[in-house]
Formats: structure tokens, sequence, C-alpha cells
């Protein structure tokens, strides 16, 4: 018998899901970037630092970070390569039933100082507890350990970080930066999406730019470029704050990132991650691909599904350090090539 409500995150078909997404896209992930920037802004700041970090902690292990998500998580070791999940989600502080809209899992190689980051559809259809659903479910119904569980399963991996980012105000942190540099490859017209209208080309997004370009769907492939999109965020957002974050603003830029960002990972955790990628080059050293898949309605539900043969091989380049893509999945709407 499937679990009541599951239907509830089902869509009969896209432009209805597109829809009922609306409400909540303005919170959607620029994941890794954010914990980098927060990582990297606690390193350069130095300012107080011994003051508040105990501070900084509390607010990034919060409630969702139980003693069932720790058991499940492995341990990571100074030097072998390691995963991160980044859930991205519709959630506020406080609440306790929301959904995960966006999930990336991140291998982190400390010694060659590569990232490799795969987005997985939130419509991705996973077994939950016997019971079919997609895989944003799973978040709904088993929390932070249900999503870890679900992603361990399906790419083969053991994670052993999580990291969950509420983006209700996360433009006034790129605005605190004093907006990203990005080299926008597509026109962004999308009411749905934000007011901005956003021409191709090198510009300074501000937060309510940088939102409207990471949560836009209006493309023929819709979920995948989207997802590109907020994958060459990230990077644009890596270099920005590597490189030319004016240090007076740090404080109040960690204060608004730790009260997004719930994380198992101690401020120790991060500074180490941090530095062992220190003069990571964002060109070359940070690969990226969705997960092989294809599209299906079954019973009426639309779902994305894995091609689990192509994931299983895609997989085996990133364990081994590798670019994700490949010829076996160049036809499958993804984006291997390196950021």
């Amino acid at each position: 018998m499937r679990r009541e409500g599951f239907d509830e995150y089902s869509r009969q078909n896209a432009g209805v899901y597109h829809e009922r997404s609306v409400s909540r896209s303005r919170k959607k992930s620029i994941l890794y970037g954010v914990l980098i920037a927060l990582a990297v802004l606690v390193v350069t700041g130095g300012v107080a630092l011994a003051a508040w970090t105990s501070s900084i902690q509390s607010r990034l292990n919060g409630s969702n970070i139980t003693e069932g998500l720790k058991s499940t998580l492995v341990d990571q070791t100074a030097t072998d390569p390691y995963y991160v999940l980044l859930l991205g989600t519709d959630g506020r502080p406080g609440e306790s039933d929301y959904r995960s809209d966006t999930i990336i899992l991140v291998r982190i190689d400390p010694s060659s100082r590569k990232v490799t980051m795969i987005s997985i559809p939130r419509d991705t259809k996973v077994t939950y507890e016997g019971e079919t659903c997609k895989i944003n479910a799973t978040h709904t119904y088993g929390g932070a350990e249900g999503v870890v569980n679900a992603v361990n399963e399906l790419c083969g991996v053991k994670i052993s970080h999580y990291v969950e980012v509420s983006f209700d105000g996360f433009s006034s942190v790129v605005d605190a930066l004093g907006g990203v540099e990005v080299d926008v490859p597509d026109e962004v017209n999308d009411s749905k999406a934000g007011d901005d209208v956003i021409e191709p080309g090198l510009q300074t997004l501000n937060g309510s730019q940088a939102l409207t370009f990471c949560r836009s769907r209006a493309y023929p492939d819709g979920d995948y470029t989207r997802m590109r999109h907020q994958r060459l965020f990230m990077s644009a957002l890596i270099s920005q704050v590597e490189s030319n974050v004016d240090p007076t603003t740090l404080v109040n830029v960690i204060n608004s990132a730790a009260d997004m960002v719930t994380t198992d990972m101690s401020v120790s955790d991060i500074l180490g991650m941090v530095n062992s990628l220190r003069g990571i080059d964002s060109d070359n050293d940070i690969y990226s691909a969705n997960i092989p898949s294809t599209t299906a309605t079954i019973g009426g539900v639309s779902y994305v599904i894995a091609d689990t043969d192509a994931l299983s091989q895609m997989m085996d380049r990133v364990n081994a350090g590798e670019d994700p893509g490949g010829p076996s999945t160049a036809d499958e709407g993804l984006d291997g090539s390196s950021l």
C-alpha cells in the first residue's frame, strides 16, 4: 500500500508541477558555493574568530542533525576522497515538514584538489521503505537520514557529511558580497523565477538576479539547464570569495550564511576542507554532471528514471577522480565537462 501523501509530491505533467513549484522556488540552492563561501570567509576573516566560533557552530548543527543521521554518515580521513550531500530545501527556520528541492552529491579529493558535483533531479524515482516515490519525498518522510540513504543506494556511495541550505534571505548574502561575477550563457526572462531580465554575457549579479538566474526553468530541457546554471554560479561564487571579498564585510556575511546552513560538520571540519582545496583551479579542477536519466509517466505520475547502467559507469569515473562526462552520457542532456 502506498504511503498516504506521496502523491502530493508527484505531478501529472511538467507544466502543472512547474506551477506548483513557483511559491517555493526562491529558495533554490547554490549549495556548494554557500558552504565554501562560509568556510573561506571564516578562514580569511580572522576577526574575533575565537569569540564567536561557538555561536556559529551551534547554528550550523541544527535540529536536523540527528543521532540517526550521524550513524548513517561514515568517517572521512584527512587525505582520502569523501562525499558530501548538499540539499536545498523549501523549509524555513523552525519548520519540520518540507522537501528537498535541489540535491547535489559532491566528491572532494583533498590530495588532488579536485571537486566533482553530481546533480540529482528531485523527481528521480526511488524506492523508499518498500514504496515508490520521488527522491525529494524521502526527505519529508525520513528527514536527512532518509535522503542520505536514498542517495547512497542510488549512486553506490557512502556519504561522509550532510549540508542543508534554505535560501530564504540568500539574496542578502550575495548583496553583502557586492554581487557575484558570472558569465551568463543564456538569456533569463522568466516571470515565474523573478522580475529580473538577465542578458547573456559577463556581468555582476546582485542577490535578486542571482536567485532568478539559479531558479529559472524556462528552457527546453527545464531542470537540466537550471542545474547547470546553479553549478556555474557555484564556481563563480568560489572564485569571488577566494579572490575579491572585502574583509570588512566578513562578519555579517558569515552570520547570514550560518543562519541558512545546517550541517553535521564542525567549524574545524569546514576549515580543513577549505584549506585542503586552497588554490583549486575552478576552470579545470571542478567537474560536474547530472545523473544519466530519462523521463517517464508511471501510474499517472511523472518521474525522472535513472539509467542505472550508465550511472554506474559514471560513478566509476567519479570514484577514480575523472571527469564524469563521457561518450556514454553525451546524449543524456548532461553537462559532463569541467566548469
